[in-house]
């Protein structure tokens, strides 16, 4: 039998969508939740692993050796869950550990500052995520035969980067493109990196292209600065709202994703790959349009919506260069 609040929040939708806001790690939670396992899941923000696991799939396409046996599968699901539920996990739940102060602010439905769930709790959270994610890269990189355990590099590299993006005393967060670049390339760079190595050779050239890459991921990031400018002012996070105002940023945020796209249809040129940069160039329209309709209107309103109208376009095309870089010979 459900409670009276059970059975309003099943007849209103607003109240509906804050709680799966809430599960998801979404802004507008509700506050309120007392299920522990729900409040460990929203510390982990699932609607953040969806680029990671993307970022897999589009890996895997670069290595130009993915095919289609169940082992692959395997493999490739295996993957999705490192870089996605489990680093990611381990990411969000740090960050937001070490940003409970300012979520006191910004976002004080959050779990930790709303006293939801225990600082003890958390700290064990974190510490076994992390220990997951190790043990699990080094089991793919025994499953792909590796001789160097270049998939444990990567995410030992992910877990410190991670780190001093959110705790002091480097804290990369605090400045607005140190941080931005930090997450664009963990969002972009390192689970194709993973996706790549797991069914091919990892080599510099995916490695720069898609570093390069991250540099329209940072356009991405700035965008969830948008939420926080205020708290951000206060504790004296210089994010790019805080440094150069809404307007400005907001110009820099759209130039960032849009400008880097077009280099790696540029560089799709170069080798050749005509279709796929062409198409790459056609799914960069919609982003553009997006922009000038919602975020550069009203960038503090509309952040989640043009991120919905938007993002589908940009990942596309990451989709799109990993198959075409895995049609090439580089």
């Amino acid at each position: 039998m459900t409670t009276d609040k059970q059975e309003k929040i099943n007849n209103n939708p607003s109240e509906r969508s804050a709680k799966t806001r809430q599960l998801l790690g979404m802004k507008g939670a509700a506050p309120g939740e007392t299920s522990i396992w729900k409040i460990r899941l929203q510390l982990m923000k699932p609607i953040t692993w969806i680029p990671l696991i993307w970022g897999v799939v589009c890996g895997a396409a670069s290595s130009g050796e993915y095919t289609w046996t169940l082992e692959n599968v395997l493999k490739a699901a295996t993957c999705m869950l490192l870089s996605g539920p489990i680093l990611v996990g381990y990411t969000q739940t740090l960050n937001d550990f070490y940003d409970r102060d300012i979520d006191a602010i910004n976002e004080p439905y959050r779990p930790i500052p709303s006293g939801a769930i225990s600082v003890p709790q958390v700290v064990t959270q974190i510490l076994l995520l992390l220990f997951a994610g190790l043990g699990l890269s080094y089991v793919l990189d025994r499953w792909a035969g590796h001789d160097f355990p270049t998939i444990t590099c990567i995410a030992l590299g992910g877990t410190f980067l991670a780190y001093i993006y959110s705790a002091p005393p480097l804290k990369l967060k605090k400045n607005g493109w140190l941080g931005n670049y930090a997450l664009g390339a963990s969002y972009i760079a390192l689970p194709w990196w993973t996706g790549h190595a797991l069914f091919g050779e990892l080599n510099p050239t995916i490695m720069l292209l898609t570093l390069f890459y991250s540099l329209a991921g940072l356009g991405i990031a700035v965008v969830n600065d948008f939420k926080s400018v205020e708290g951000d002012r206060q504790l004296g996070l210089q994010s790019l709202p805080v440094m150069f105002g809404v307007g400005t940023a907001a110009w820099i945020c759209v130039l960032m994703i849009d400008i880097f796209q077009a280099g790696i249809a540029a560089y799709l040129i170069s080798i050749h790959q005509n279709l796929y940069a062409a198409i790459l160039i056609l799914l960069i329209i919609p982003q553009i349009t997006f922009q000038d309709m919602y975020f550069l209107r009203d960038p503090l309103k509309n952040d989640v919506k043009y991120q919905a109208s938007a993002q589908p376009f940009l990942v596309l095309g990451m989709l799109v260069a990993g198959l075409a870089l895995g049609h090439a010979v580089y």
